[in-house]
C-alpha cells in the first residue's frame, strides 16, 4: 500500500497504482498481435463458375398435406387415412429425392399427444421436413 510522502495528511493514499494493470494489458496486446495473423489462415479453393443461361430442372416436389380433425380422423392430401396407412405412405415419400415437406394442419382442439405421435411416426419413417400450418392472428 502506498503512503503519502508529504503534506498535512499522514494517512494512507487512496489512489490505485495502475502500473501493473498497464503492464498486463501491454503483454496481452502483444500476444494478440502475434496470434491474430495465425488464426486467419485461409484455404484457397477453385469455385465452380455459375452459368446464368443454363436451365435448372424443377426439383420441387409438392408437399404432403395432413389434416387432423378433432375426432382423430386424418386426411392425407384430402384422402382419409389410418395410422398404418399414414406410416406406410410416409415411408414411401421419405425415399423420394428431393423429399417432400409434410405439412400438418391440426384442429385447434386436437390434443398435442396425437400430433406428437404423428411427428414421431414421420421422424421414424425418415421424413426430415415437417411443418405446421396455422392461420393469421386476428387483427383488431
Amino acid at each position: 500500500m502506498a503512503v503519502s510522502l508529504g503534506g498535512d495528511s499522514t494517512g494512507p493514499m487512496s489512489e490505485i497504482n495502475v502500473t501493473p494493470l498497464v503492464d498486463v494489458m501491454l503483454v496481452l496486446l502483444i500476444i494478440f498481435m502475434i496470434t491474430a495473423p495465425l488464426m486467419s489462415h485461409s484455404v484457397t479453393i477453385d469455385l465452380p463458375i455459375a452459368n446464368p443461361n443454363a436451365k435448372t430442372p424443377d426439383l420441387k416436389t409438392p408437399p404432403l398435406d395432413l389434416a387432423i380433425k378433432v375426432d382423430g380422423s386424418m386426411y392425407l392430401n384430402d384422402q382419409p387415412v389410418t395410422d398404418a396407412e399414414l406410416r406406410a405412405k410416409l415411408l414411401v415419400e421419405a425415399q423420394l429425392t428431393p423429399q417432400p415437406q409434410l405439412q400438418i394442419r391440426a384442429d385447434r382442439e386436437v390434443q398435442f399427444m396425437v400430433v406428437k405421435k404423428i411427428i414421431s411416426d414421420a421422424k421414424g419413417s425418415g421424413m426430415v421436413h415437417v411443418a405446421f400450418m396455422t392461420t393469421d392472428a386476428p387483427k383488431g
